[in-house]
């Protein structure tokens, strides 16, 4: 089936609004993606014709809402070719995924002094700080991969960082800030030789590109909604079942016990075991519709696009004066995410001014801020495409870095 981006973009209203004069740019999908008209419908249908809590009610509206509620998680767990959807947890965000298995894996595994953690400098804060508190709390040792010059994870000391003191490596999948594609193959073989356990935070890679979590080979993954078409407010934490069985509880309430007396309580299985208090049903139901729209395109297909969308961009800011683009500088396994510099001008004047011309970047750290230390940049400005990104976008990018050079000239 062709990739046909005009019909694509028909679906989401908001791609054909101005902003100060000028048709929407919008290059900022790797903060939030936009919605389409599927999804919205799916969650105002939803509040409109269905509302009601989840898994308390016999009555034909809670009836709806759970059978909906569930639905979306039998739908995220055939997405990601999950064993079964009782391996799907709905959270908040990938954050929330990530402290949670840091919080209830820190407590399954009674780490102490001697224990080793393992993340990457290409980490975005929250697959840093969860860690962090952890090996506060229990007087484990946190330790780093490094980057490369060209971006990419340097697995040169795999065998010395990875070994029999590890207990979890925790890795991003795609860098939010590079655009690297980590190929965790060795490091998941690694560690599974020296009995660690492997983390992926894959926001930046389920919405993009076709994630086999049994392929994978890892213990773990996290992602959210909101940067795949979904509604904000919803997460997904998949782990292996056995391990999310033998996890205590995140957080305690209701939904999440098996029988509660004054002496004490004991939990129900997974996913309810982490799923305290009423959930985000409506948000769920939205996620379910994304992912209908997502699997409809084909995620192959979607992967495709972004590769060829980013390799456009690359040769085109090559071209520009004064960019230097921080991350690989080939689409090859990289996804669909370029940051760059300009010099002599601040990130934040850049974004201003492309702003001007209708073209929404990210600036900033990106939450990554040893990844902008590692490549001595305080701060960069961040061009992400997604399956609705054009060329004539990457060209209005161009044309306002243009501008930028003029002003700061």
């Amino acid at each position: 089936m062709t990739f046909d981006v005009a019909r694509i973009r028909a679906d989401f209203p908001i791609l054909g609004r101005e902003v100060n004069g000028h048709p929407l740019a919008y290059l900022d999908s790797g903060a939030t993606s936009q919605k389409p008209v599927q999804v919205l419908d799916a969650v105002r249908a939803h509040n409109e014709r269905h509302n009601a809590n989840v898994s308390r009610s016999v009555h034909t509206l809670g009836t709806e809402a759970t059978m909906a509620y569930e639905g979306a998680r039998a739908k995220v767990a055939a997405f990601i070719n999950a064993g079964t959807p009782d391996e799907i947890v709905f959270t908040k965000n990938s954050t929330e995924a990530i402290n949670l298995v840091a919080y209830s894996l820190g407590q399954h595994l009674k780490l102490g002094p001697g224990d080793e953690i393992v993340i990457s400098e290409m980490e975005h804060h929250s697959n840093i700080v969860p860690w962090q508190l952890l090996c506060e709390r229990t007087g484990a040792t946190l330790r780093w991969f490094g980057i490369t010059d060209e971006g990419r994870l340097d697995e040169s000391g795999l065998e010395e960082l990875v070994n029999e003191r590890t207990r979890l490596v925790a890795l991003v999948h795609v860098s939010n800030v590079l655009g690297t594609i980590n190929d965790v193959s060795r490091i998941a073989a690694r560690a599974r030789q020296v009995g660690a356990l492997v983390l992926l935070d894959s926001s930046q890679a389920v919405p993009h590109l076709p994630v086999d979590v049994r392929e994978l080979g890892v213990d773990f993954i996290a992602f959210t909604g909101h940067k795949m078409l979904a509604p904000t407010g919803i997460g997904v934490l998949w782990g292996r079942f056995e391990l999310l069985a033998k996890m205590p509880p995140f957080l305690g309430g209701g939904s999440m016990i098996e029988t509660v007396t004054m002496g004490g309580t004991t939990y129900a299985a997974p996913p309810a075991r982490f799923e305290a208090g009423t959930p985000p049903i409506a948000e769920a139901v939205g996620l379910g519709a994304a992912v209908d729209y997502l699997t409809a395109l084909g995620m192959a297909e979607v992967h495709q696009h972004e590769q060829d969308i980013t390799a456009y961009a690359l040769k085109a800011l090559a071209d520009v004066p004064g960019v230097r683009v921080v991350g690989p500088l080939t689409p090859e396994g990289r996804g669909g995410t370029v940051s760059f510099a300009v010099d002599g001008v601040h990130p934040h004047d850049v974004g201003q001014i492309l702003d001007a011309q209708g073209v929404q970047v990210r600036v900033g750290h990106h939450c990554a801020k040893p990844t902008c230390v590692r490549f001595g940049v305080p701060a960069l400005t961040r061009a992400s495409f997604y399956l609705y990104t054009t060329t004539e976008e990457v060209d209005a990018l161009v044309r306002g870095l243009d501008q930028v050079k003029k002003v700061f000239g």
